[in-house]
């Protein structure tokens, strides 16, 4: 296995054994997820699960959710991959954690990236504590959270609310894994899974763990296939029979396009390589990867994400009193325009709500979402927020010369620093919003004074 890496690597070969892999993977039905009442319980319109292997809700008029069951049967290991709960799915997702009698969900992804939302807040915050989900009858209880540098491991109790029965829930959380990305080096990875196996979660003894990011293919399918990897390792006489490749043509079978990047494939060959070596013999290998990792430094603090979980509206629940209270002091009530006050704070949520809502269910084709160390895909995205000559822009057509004006004017006031931040992109939008709405002013203040001019021209029936 390792030669095979060092020969990969020598020739670049990445894209090659990736195409490979995409190309030989099998193409199989999956008409119940394109069923026109079930388009609103898709997080991607391209990523569904095959109708042979989708998980099914049991006591409910649609028992569609967009989740697989991954059976690997020599490995004794089952997973349910799925992808980041939408708002309007929160509740199918816990009823089939309890129905499928799960001990674990693998978070793998945070709830905002990029500044997009890639999941909806589907477990109770320490604020909140507890959240009720009427339509299935459940309700999730945050009993305890770990947090470490780069995941958190919490304890939620799942509770029937008519039977009074309650379950308690691992959610191992994995807050640094960037999107079409990989984890900072095999050893924060590997002592990430280990942590997850010492809870014994992923034993036949208990259902299927439930394994998320956003698609519930790149980052889950990563990890899906490194422990199966692993656990075939250590299984059969001869490790070196387990060809990585293979294992994850045989894992497509039941879920499709996991593994989304030649990077993710590398990095599954290498996490499988260094975690051989512990399952071979070297326990000290295990101390090793948790010092590397520095799970007990402080935790990188991302403000825009918090700042927009505490403004928003997450999953239908209300503000806890003091976010709102905190919020509503620094926003002073307008005027409607009739007289009445309106509180700008209680407009800004419904704006936040449905910008929220729209977020969730954009259709974007995950192959292309925000791998932002991609050179290639960061060209693609930049190219793709100036106008083609002629475009529609905010209702008429723009000339050639005045795209090329607008488009100037907007680029030439981005500072370098945002470029080095990464905001170029929203700068850029910025921008282009702001021509936009200065342009239309423009177009309606020529309209408004040539009309005053037609009047005043116009002769008067009563003049002699």
């Amino acid at each position: 296995m390792e030669k095979e890496f060092r020969e990969i690597d020598a020739e670049n070969g990445w894209n090659s054994v990736y195409g490979d892999v995409r190309n030989e993977s099998p193409s199989l039905p999956i008409k119940i997820a394109k069923n026109p009442e079930n388009k609103s319980r898709n997080r991607y319109r391209d990523v569904n699960p095959y109708d042979h292997s989708r998980v099914k809700l049991q006591n409910m008029d649609n028992d569609y959710i967009n989740a697989s069951l991954v059976v690997v049967e020599e490995a004794q290991r089952s997973y349910i991959l799925t992808q980041g709960p939408l708002p309007n799915t929160c509740c199918h997702f816990w009823l089939m954690v309890w129905q499928q009698k799960s001990k674990a969900i693998v978070m793998l992804n945070r709830i905002i990236e990029k500044d997009a939302v890639k999941c909806a807040q589907y477990w109770p915050t320490p604020e909140e504590e507890v959240l009720f989900y009427k339509e299935t009858g459940l309700c999730v209880k945050l009993l305890s959270e770990d947090i470490k540098s780069y995941y958190t491991v919490r304890l939620l109790q799942l509770q029937d609310i008519k039977t009074g029965e309650t379950r308690d829930i691992f959610h191992f959380h994995y807050t640094t894994w960037p999107d079409f990305g990989v984890p900072q080096s095999p050893a924060s990875f590997l002592n990430f899974l280990f942590k997850v196996r010492e809870s014994r979660s992923l034993s036949l003894q208990n259902g299927p763990a439930v394994v998320h990011c956003s698609a519930g293919i790149g980052r889950s399918g990563t990890f899906s296939l490194v422990d199966t990897c692993l656990v075939l390792m250590e299984k059969r006489k001869d490790p070196c029979s387990v060809h990585i490749k293979q294992v994850l043509l045989d894992m497509r079978k039941y879920r499709m396009g996991l593994i989304q990047t030649p990077g993710q494939l590398r990095f599954s060959y290498m996490a499988v390589i260094e975690g051989s070596k512990c399952i071979m013999g070297d326990s000290s290998l295990q101390g090793h990867w948790k010092e590397l990792s520095q799970e007990d430094q402080s935790p990188k603090t991302d403000r825009l994400s918090l700042q927009r979980q505490s403004a928003e509206r997450c999953n239908g629940n209300r503000l806890s009193d003091q976010v709102k209270n905190s919020l509503e002091a620094c926003i002073k009530p307008q005027d409607d325009g009739e007289g009445k006050p309106e509180s700008s704070f209680r407009r800004r949520q419904e704006d936040r709500k449905a910008s929220a809502t729209q977020k969730d269910h954009i259709e974007e084709l995950p192959d292309y979402d925000d791998d932002e160390d991609d050179d290639s895909i960061k060209a693609d995205r930049y190219s793709s927020l100036h106008r083609q000559p002629g475009e529609l822009y905010n209702g008429n057509r723009l000339s050639t010369e005045d795209q090329e004006i607008n488009e100037n004017k907007s680029e030439s006031s981005i500072r370098p620093q945002d470029v080095v931040d990464g905001n170029a992109e929203s700068v850029i939008r910025k921008r282009h919003r702001e021509d936009r709405k200065a342009n239309t002013t423009q177009k309606v203040q020529k309209i408004m004074m040539n009309e005053v001019e037609r009047k005043r021209k116009r002769p008067r029936l009563n003049d002699t």
